[in-house]
Formats: structure tokens, sequence, C-alpha cells
């Protein structure tokens, strides 16, 4: 079976989004730091309310899917469709845009550590203009099973199988087929996992070091840096000198031409302009 290798890292960067959240970005920083159908992924993380008090008001979305996962704090999403939900520690958010959603999430907190991630997934040309669909995932939703040599893994998308038993999360029927697990290790231990061959791949560090590869040729992806992995049917990631948490996704690649003009994501520069337009004119949902 071929080992994936750590071919790129794409090391994060500091911003801030929305009314002012500090955040680190990864994917996304730049429209060559991309892994296909992946379009971006912030990590936001402060003790200082500062940081993340002013949230992210009302905001247009078109043409590809957001996926909130919260580590700690309280969120709250609300939409033009009405729908309400409550992000909570180890809870998620999974919202496909389609032809417009009109969305905000706001903190539900004064204080204390706001820590978790927002991704961005690509739809087909096909779906770009579906109805937009919202699903709050409580935390007991998403399955969490051991690992064999130490530590947990939680499924958020996909399925995996873990000691010889399948472990699906709440998220299934994907058109990318997309898989979004959380692995947690103590110091020295081991995560394998198999992937689909022709499917992208890449893992997000967000604590501790990691290295990445087969035995014999690892690469060291280090904390709140994104490793886009190479073609191969598994990946074997090690954790170093101490306890690591990590993100790793993977999908099947679409292969669409992107275009992206804020938080619109469409296959041609006309199909923005009309997106800009509908925004304008109250037709975008």
């Amino acid at each position: 079976m071929t080992i994936r290798h750590l071919q790129q890292i794409i090391r994060s960067v500091a911003t801030s989004d929305g009314a002012g959240v500090s955040l680190r970005r990864s994917l996304g920083q730049s429209q060559t730091a991309r892994v296909d159908p992946f379009l971006m992924l912030d990590e936001f993380s402060s003790d200082d309310p500062d940081d993340y008090i002013a949230g992210f008001p009302p905001h247009p979305h078109r043409g590809f899917e957001t996926v909130t996962y919260m580590l700690d704090g309280h969120m709250l999403h609300e939409d033009h469709l009405g729908n309400r939900g409550d992000l909570l520690p180890g809870g998620a958010q999974w919202m496909t845009a389609g032809r417009g959603i009109i969305h905000s999430e706001m903190p539900q907190q004064e204080s204390g550590r706001m820590r978790g991630f927002q991704l961005w997934i690509n739809l087909p040309a096909a779906e770009k203009m579906k109805p937009a669909h919202y699903r709050d995932i409580r935390p007991e939703e998403i399955p969490q099973a051991a690992l064999p040599g130490g530590g947990e893994v939680r499924v958020i998308a996909g399925r995996i199988v873990v000691d010889g038993r399948e472990v699906a999360g709440p998220v299934q029927g994907l058109s990318t087929e997309a898989l979004y697990i959380d692995v947690r290790l103590p110091a020295g231990a081991n995560f394998a996992q198999v992937l689909p061959a022709g499917h992208s791949a890449f893992v997000y560090a967000y604590e501790g070091n990691l290295s990445i590869g087969p035995a014999g040729d690892p690469r060291r992806l280090s904390a709140q840096d994104a490793g886009v992995l190479s073609a191969g049917e598994m990946v074997e990631i090690h954790a170093e000198e101490g306890p690591a948490g990590f993100l790793l996704l993977a999908a099947r690649p679409l292969g669409d031409a992107v275009v992206q003009y804020g938080p619109f994501v469409m296959n041609t520069r006309e199909e923005i302009e009309q997106a800009i337009a509908d925004y304008r004119d109250n037709r975008l949902v």
C-alpha cells in the first residue's frame, strides 16, 4: 500500500475576518494555497474577548459549503432561512450556501476561550445554484473512538475504520465524498488511515508537532501549519515530542475552474458578477 508523503507545507498567517475576529489562515491565504475541493481553513483561538467578541455579523455566501467546528466557546448561528444553531464545544455546523444564504455567527460569551475552525469546501458546478441548506451538529452526534495505540478520533464527516470497526460521522452523501476527522494523540503515538487513492488530502496541526510519511522518510509539520499530502492509499502520522491534535481532511477533487470574490465562489467571472448583482438587488437567495 502506497504511503502518502508530506508534499507541501502551507504556513498559516495571522489575519482577521468578520467584524474583526483574529484568526490564522492556512488554506485560502492566496489563490494558489488551495487543495481542491478545499478552498480555505481558518483557526480562531484566543482567551482575549477583544479578539472575537465582534463576531461575524450577517453576510452572504454563494457557491460552496462552510463548516464550523468548535473546540471551546459558544457561538450562535442565524440565517435568512430561519435556522438557529448553538455552536458548543465539540459541536459543528455544516452549511451549504448553494445559490445563496445570508447568515451570522456571533459569540455568546463575554470572556473565556473561543477556539475552533472554519472550512470552506467547493461545490461542483452543477450544484452551485441548488437551494441553501443548514445542519446543526450537536457534540453528542459526533462519534468518538479510542485509537489502539493511544489517543482518540472524532469523525465529523465521512467514515473510517478504527481497530476493525467502522466509525461513520453524521455528515454523509456529499458529492465530494468529504472526510473530516479530529485526531488527538499522546506523545510518541502513531495514527494510520487508509484514504481513497484519487482523493486530495491535507493535515492541519493545531497542537503539537507531527511527522508525516513513511517511517524511513518522514517530514515534520509544526503546529498551526497545513500539510498537503501526495497521492497514495494511506497516511501515517506520528506525534513527536509531546501530545498532538490535528485535523485530517480528504475529498474527491472537482477539477473545476475557481473564481472567487470575497464570499462568492463560482466558475466564471460572469457568474461572480451575477452574484454581486443579485446580492445588491436582494435576489441572492
